[in-house]
């Protein structure tokens, strides 16, 4: 008989699997909720031609695309902004901006696969249109560090580096390099730390700069505080400014601690124009936790009115795996009552008791056969908070008890 697995990549989550899965997603709608975004939801499946207008490079590379039965070019989303943008166009002049909106979503990307990287995963993205302050970016970034709060991550297992693309452009311009090269530096510089220095050096040579501007560019990324690029830059500098005021807002959150400036951050997606910033853990060990930025032109860019707009991705692969190295254990309120009966005398009684519960809001797991009372409480343990066990006794009294499976406290209930 053939043996069936997930396709390489991809995952099922059994229950036992799901405690991990739900201990995020909860922390994510907390989080958001808590920060007054909005929730929205979105097709899978995505124009192709909307996907390769705005994506980076490397996602189009990336991207699950098939025809379907009518000749149309289509693809699994491989990430939410095009797809956000859209459905902002589409209601751009009825919508109340700014918009804050977040999504749980579940997108494809066909790469290599290495440690914190499927070809599937969970994305958290929250996102704020139409908000032309850094106000937008401390709101997102704040409520990213809450959410890792929520998860119990200790603030000091991540820090949030965050750079200026605007910033680099003036440096790299400072060095006489033409704006038109500006692009392909940046998906070039973003590979360090994957790629040896020399190999970075070559893709930059491809886009016909010179040895020596290859190397000034590369040198920049030693520049250590925002004080040093500032200099540099000039204290005029509007990224600088901004940048100064985005740490100014994370200290009023309460968070500048988990926050430094960090020339390298670039993110490779082509539609970042501003303030980017990414999540890493202290030691080094894992890809990033989340990863964002400034996106001013994409609305225009597929038709809309022009816009700015700030977003987020957190995906849920990576801090599944930090959640697991730092052994912390992933809880979930569990209200659940588990109701057993010996025999199908007992049946109706059960079956109406736990009507009763559900009919008053609670949560109850009604077993669908008659078991011994050891069977059941072993079921029970491993479940539900609670449990109630009817045998013959019970029934003919009409009283029976609901046992608290942590405290073993009893509690009599009428069962009539």
């Amino acid at each position: 008989m053939a043996k069936f697995s997930p396709p390489r990549g991809m995952r099922d989550f059994y229950p036992e699997d799901m405690k991990l899965r739900n201990h995020i997603f909860d922390a994510w709608r907390l989080a958001s909720t808590a920060s007054g975004f909005e929730q929205y939801d979105a097709c899978v499946v995505e124009s192709l031609e909307l996907l390769q207008r705005k994506a980076g490079e490397e996602i189009v590379n990336q991207i699950y695309a098939f025809e379907d039965k009518s000749g149309r070019q289509l693809a699994l989303r491989p990430e939410m902004p095009p797809t956000l943008a859209r459905m902002i166009v589409a209601r751009q002049g009825a919508l109340q901006f700014p918009v804050k909106w977040f999504t749980i979503a579940q997108c494809f990307r066909y790469e290599r696969m290495t440690r914190g990287r499927k070809r599937e995963h969970y994305q958290w993205n929250l996102d704020i249109i139409d908000e032309n302050s850094v106000s937008a970016e401390a709101e997102i970034i704040y409520t990213a560090i809450n959410a890792l709060r929520l998860m119990n991550i200790p603030d000091n297992a991540y820090r949030v580096r965050i750079s200026n693309r605007t910033l680099l452009s003036e440096l790299l311009s400072s060095l006489g390099i033409a704006q038109e090269f500006h692009p392909a530096i940046f998906m070039a510089l973003d590979k360090k730390g994957k790629l040896p220095r020399e190999e970075i050096e070559k893709l930059m040579l491809a886009e016909n700069l010179d040895a020596e501007a290859c190397s000034a560019a590369f040198d920049l990324m030693d520049i250590t505080s925002l004080e040093d690029a500032a200099e540099i830059a000039g204290d005029d500098s509007p990224a600088v400014a901004s940048l100064r005021k985005l740490f100014e807002l994370l200290n009023d959150y309460g968070v500048a601690e988990q926050a430094v400036f960090d020339i390298s951050v670039i993110r490779g997606l082509a539609y970042y124009t501003g303030i980017v910033f990414e999540a890493f853990d202290t030691k080094g060990e894992f890809r990033a936790i989340f990863g964002g930025g400034r996106y001013d032109g994409l609305l225009s860019a597929i038709g809309g009115k022009p816009a700015s707009a700030v977003g987020m991705g957190f995906g849920d692969v990576v801090i599944g795996e930090i959640i697991e190295e730092l052994k912390i254990e992933a809880t979930s309120q569990n209200n659940l009552i588990a109701i057993g009966y010996m025999t199908d005398d007992e049946r109706t009684m059960a079956t109406r008791l736990a009507s009763k519960l559900r009919a008053e809001g609670k949560s109850v797991t009604l077993q669908t056969r008659p078991s011994r009372a050891k069977a059941f409480f072993s079921f029970a343990s491993a479940r539900a908070a609670k449990a109630v066990y009817i045998g013959p006794d019970d029934r003919n009294s009409g009283k029976a008890f609901i046992k608290d499976l942590n405290t073993r406290e009893e509690e009599m209930i009428t069962l009539t």
